[in-house]
C-alpha cells in the first residue's frame, strides 16, 4: 500500500506510455503500467521508475479482452489502495488502407482495443476514484490522436474514427463525473517519434511526413508526457472535457 499518488498507465511498455511512466515517477507518483506482449520493455520502464525511488508494478493485459481488464484491476487492488490518475494510452494502428480495403476483422480488433477497451478501463477507474463510490477523486487522461480531427483519409480512417470516439467519450464522461471529483481530459498527439509507425508496418512514416507539420519536425514522447503530467496536475484543476493538441501545429 502507498501514501503516494498513484497513476495507472495502459500500454506503458514503450513510446508515449513509457515516457509518461518515467516522468510521473519524477513528479512523485507511484506507477502501475500494463503491457500486452512486451514484458521486457515493461520491466525496463519499471527499473527506470524504481531508480527514482518510486514504486512500479507491471501487469499483462490485452484491453480488448474484458476478462483481462477485470484481472488487471483485481491485481491492482491487491497492490495499491488508491488510484489518482489514469492514462488511457493503450492503442493500435494498422497499415495504410482505404475504407473499401478494410476488413471486418481489422475493424473489430481496432475498435475492441482503442474504443471498447478504453471505455471499460475508464469505467473501472471511475469506480475507484469517484467520491460517489468512496474515492478521493482523480484525473483520467485519454490518449487520442490528431487523426480524430484530420480524418486520416487514404491512410487509416478506421484508426481516426476510433480516436474520434475517444474524444466524444472524453466530453461525455467529463460531464458525468465532474461533480464526483474526477476530471477527464484528452490529448491529440500529432506525428510523434515512437515505435507505433513500425508496428503499423511503416517504420519511416513519421520522418516522411515531417513536411506536413508546420513546425517541420516530429514530436517526441517526452513532449506528450509533459502535456500529460500538466493535465494531471493542480495547474489544470479547472480543465475537464477538453482535448489538447500536441501536434506541432497540424
Amino acid at each position: 500500500m502507498t501514501d503516494h499518488l498513484v497513476v495507472l498507465i495502459t500500454g506503458g511498455s514503450a513510446g508515449i506510455g513509457a515516457a509518461v511512466a518515467r516522468m510521473a515517477a519524477e513528479h512523485g507518483y507511484d506507477v502501475a503500467l500494463t503491457y500486452r506482449t512486451d514484458n521486457a520493455g515493461a520491466k525496463a520502464v519499471a527499473k527506470d521508475v524504481q531508480a527514482t525511488g518510486r514504486r512500479c508494478e507491471i501487469y499483462p493485459c490485452d484491453v480488448a479482452d474484458p476478462k483481462q481488464i477485470d484481472a488487471l484491476f483485481a491485481a491492482f487492488d491487491k497492490d495499491f489502495n488508491r488510484l489518482d490518475a489514469l492514462v488511457n494510452n493503450a492503442g493500435i494502428v494498422d497499415v495504410k488502407a482505404r475504407v473499401d480495403e478494410i476488413s471486418h476483422a481489422r475493424l473489430r480488433r481496432i475498435f475492441d482495443v482503442n474504443v471498447i477497451g478504453a471505455f471499460l478501463v475508464a469505467g473501472q477507474a471511475v469506480r475507484r476514484m469517484s467520491t460517489k463510490f468512496g474515492g478521493n477523486g482523480g484525473v483520467i487522461v485519454n490518449m487520442s490522436s490528431i487523426a480524430a480531427k484530420l480524418g486520416a483519409g487514404k491512410q487509416y480512417v478506421d484508426y481516426a474514427a476510433t480516436k474520434g470516439a475517444i474524444d466524444t467519450m472524453t466530453i461525455g464522461l467529463a460531464q458525468e463525473v465532474a461533480d464526483e471529483g474526477i476530471r477527464v481530459v484528452g490529448i491529440h498527439p500529432g506525428i510523434i517519434d515512437t515505435e507505433i509507425h513500425a508496428k503499423g508496418g511503416e517504420p519511416r512514416r513519421g520522418k516522411q511526413l515531417e513536411s506536413w507539420i508546420p513546425m517541420k519536425r516530429m514530436g517526441t514522447a517526452d513532449e506528450v508526457a509533459e502535456a500529460t503530467l500538466w493535465l494531471m496536475s493542480d495547474g489544470a484543476s479547472y480543465i475537464t472535457g477538453s482535448t489538447l493538441d500536441v501536434s506541432g501545429g497540424r
